[in-house]
C-alpha cells in the first residue's frame, strides 16, 4: 500500500494489524449472530431487555480485554446461546472474573472458585464439583472445631463460674482466653439447605387432557395439533430458544391466554400455583412476613406437621431480621425468593414454574430442587438452567419453533447426548431425515405392518401373562410362610418380573400409537 505523501499512515496501518482491526467488523458480526442479534441496523432504543444484554455482553467479548468481568452472563441466553458461550470462554485466553449461579458453566469454565460464606472469603483451586468437595471438608472440619471449643468451654465455664472475684495474673490470663474461646464456642456455620417435605393437595387420577391445540401470532406458530395427557405426579421439563413460545404455552394451559382451537379439560381436584416471569409484584409499604401471612398463617407437612409462616421463610433463608423489614428494601434475587414462597404456601397440588432459577443463589436453588424432588403433585418447569432440569424433571417437551413440538423421555443432559449424535448422523446422511423424539401430535400416523401386527398382539398376551406371574409372587412373599432362601429367589425374581413388564409395556404404547 503507497504510504507516501500520508504522514503518519504506514504507523496506523501497523496498528490496525496488530489490534486485529482489518476483521473486526466481521467478528462483531459473527459474535452478534451467536446471541440471536440478526438486524445489525436495528436502532438500540428499539431492543428488548434481554436484546440490550446480549448485545453488552457482545461488546464485551469483542474488545478481546485483558481481564474480562462478568456478571450473571447467561441470564436471558437460552441454551445454545449458552452453551457457545462455555466453549467461548474455554477457547479464550482472557482472564475471567464472574459472578454466576449456573454451576454447569462453573463447573465446564471456571479454574478457580472464590465463595463468600459469613462475611468471610474463602478460595479453591478448581471448578465447581471440587469446590463443592473442599467446601464439604472444610464445613466438617469447622464443625469439629466448634464441637471441640464448645468442650472446652463447658469445662472453663465451670472454673470461671467457681473462682472468686479477684484474681491473680495467672488467672486473669486464663480469662481472658476463656473469652476467645466462647468466641469459637459461640459460631454457627451458615448452611441453611434444610429437606422440606410439604403435604401437597390431594391430586386425582385425572389430571388435564390437552386436545388439538392450534395458537398462533400472525405467521409465528406457537402450536399446531397439540394433543397432551398429563399423568399423576409427572415432572415435565420445557426448553427451546427464545421466541418459541414457552411462556405463551403455560399461559395457555392456565387459561390466561386462549387457543385459537382445540380444548383442555382440567380434573376437579387439580390446584396450580403459578411461579410467572412477571409476577413480582408486591406492596412495597408490607412487611416481608406480613406478606406471606395473609396467604396462610402455617403450611402442613407430612406426617401430620406444621411449620409456620416464619419457620417457612427461615427455610428459604429469610432472617428474622429480614422478615420483619419492609419489601421496598428487598434486593431483587429476595423479592424473586419472596414471590417463591408466595406461590408454595397455598400448598398447590400442580406447580407451573416459568423461569424460577433466574436471580436465586446457589443455596436457594438447592432448597428449591429438594423441595421439588420430593413433592407429591405434578410439576411443569421451563428453564435454562442446565443443572436444575437435570435434578427435577423426569423428561422434557422441546421446543423447535414453527409449532414443532417433541417429547423426549429423559432430563437435558440425555437429551444434549441424543441430539450430538443426531447432528453426526445428519452429516453423515444424503438426506436427513433421522428418526426424532416422539411428536407430541395425533395426526401424520401411518400404517402397522403385518409383522408390527402379530408383535402387538403377542406382547398384549404377554404382558397379561406376566401380571398373572407378578400377582402369584406378591401373594406367596405376602403369605409369610416363605423360607428366607425362598424368599430371596423371589424378591429378586418379581424384581426381574417387572422390568419385563415395563419393557414390553412401553414397546406396546409405541405400536398402539401406529394405526392398525
Amino acid at each position: 500500500m503507497e504510504t507516501e505523501g500520508h504522514p503518519g499512515l504506514e504507523a496506523l496501518i501497523a496498528r490496525m494489524e496488530q489490534e486485529k482491526a482489518w476483521d473486526y467488523e466481521q467478528k462483531a458480526k459473527q459474535i452478534l449472530s451467536q446471541l440471536k442479534i440478526a438486524d445489525f441496523n436495528q436502532q438500540i432504543k428499539h431492543l428488548s431487555g434481554g436484546q440490550l444484554k446480549r448485545v453488552a455482553l457482545a461488546n464485551a467479548l469483542i474488545t478481546e480485554p485483558d481481564l474480562l468481568i462478568l456478571d450473571e452472563p447467561t441470564n436471558h441466553l437460552d441454551l445454545d446461546m449458552t452453551e457457545w458461550l462455555e466453549e467461548y470462554l474455554r477457547r479464550s485466553k482472557v482472564s475471567l472474573l464472574m459472578v454466576t449461579h449456573d454451576r454447569y458453566f462453573l463447573d465446564r469454565v471456571c479454574s478457580g472458585i472464590i465463595e463468600i460464606d459469613n462475611k468471610q472469603l474463602y478460595t479453591y483451586k478448581g471448578n465447581y464439583s471440587y469446590y463443592l468437595e473442599k467446601r464439604q471438608e472444610r464445613i466438617e472440619t469447622f464443625t469439629t472445631e466448634v464441637e471441640r471449643a464448645n468442650n472446652l468451654y463447658r469445662t472453663e465455664l465451670e472454673w470461671m463460674r467457681r473462682q472468686p472475684q479477684a484474681r491473680g495474673h495467672k488467672a486473669r490470663y486464663r480469662e481472658q482466653s476463656f473469652y476467645e474461646l466462647e468466641k469459637v464456642a459461640k459460631q454457627r456455620m451458615d448452611n441453611s439447605n434444610v429437606k422440606l417435605e410439604v403435604k401437597a393437595f390431594y391430586i386425582g387420577s385425572k389430571i388435564f387432557e390437552a386436545e388439538h391445540l392450534y395458537k398462533k401470532y400472525e405467521d409465528l406458530k406457537i402450536l399446531e395439533d397439540f394433543s397432551y395427557i398429563f399423568a399423576r405426579y409427572e415432572k415435565m421439563g420445557i426448553v427451546g430458544n427464545n421466541g418459541t413460545g414457552k411462556s405463551t404455552f403455560l399461559k395457555i394451559l392456565l387459561g390466561e391466554v386462549k387457543a385459537d382451537s382445540g380444548h383442555i379439560d382440567i380434573g376437579e381436584t387439580v390446584r396450580f400455583g403459578y411461579y410467572s416471569q412477571d409476577g413480582l409484584q408486591f406492596d412495597e409499604k408490607m412487611k416481608v412476613i406480613d406478606v406471606v401471612q395473609e396467604i396462610a398463617e402455617v403450611i402442613e407437612l407430612d406426617k401430620g406437621r406444621t411449620l409456620t409462616a416464619f419457620q417457612f421463610l427461615q427455610h428459604f433463608l429469610f432472617t428474622p431480621e429480614t422478615q420483619h423489614s419492609y419489601v421496598a428494601k428487598l434486593s431483587g434475587g429476595e423479592r424473586r425468593r419472596l414471590y417463591l414462597c408466595t406461590v408454595l404456601m397455598r400448598n398447590p397440588n400442580f406447580l407451573v414454574l416459568d423461569e424460577p432459577t433466574n436471580d436465586l443463589d446457589i443455596v436457594t436453588l438447592n432448597v428449591l430442587e429438594e423441595y421439588l424432588q420430593t413433592f407429591r403433585g405434578c410439576l411443569i418447569v421451563v428453564s435454562h438452567d442446565r443443572y436444575f432440569m437435570d435434578k427435577v424433571v423426569d423428561h422434557l417437551l422441546v421446543f423447535n419453533g414453527g409449532g414443532d413440538i417433541r417429547d423426549f423421555p429423559g432430563n437435558y443432559t440425555q437429551y444434549r447426548a441424543w441430539k450430538e449424535v443426531q447432528e453426526e448422523q445428519k452429516q453423515e446422511w444424503a438426506k436427513p431425515k433421522e428418526e426424532k423424539a416422539a411428536k407430541v401430535r395425533l395426526n401424520d400416523k401411518r400404517k402397522m405392518s403385518f409383522k408390527e401386527k402379530r408383535e402387538f398382539e403377542q406382547l398384549e398376551q404377554e404382558i397379561t401373562e406376566l401380571e398373572q406371574e407378578k400377582a402369584g409372587i406378591e401373594e406367596k412373599l405376602c403369605s409369610g410362610t416363605l423360607e428366607s432362601e425362598e424368599l430371596n429367589r423371589l424378591s429378586k425374581h418379581i424384581s426381574e418380573v417387572i422390568g419385563l413388564i415395563d419393557e414390553k409395556t412401553m414397546r406396546w404404547l409405541e405400536l398402539s400409537e401406529i394405526e392398525g
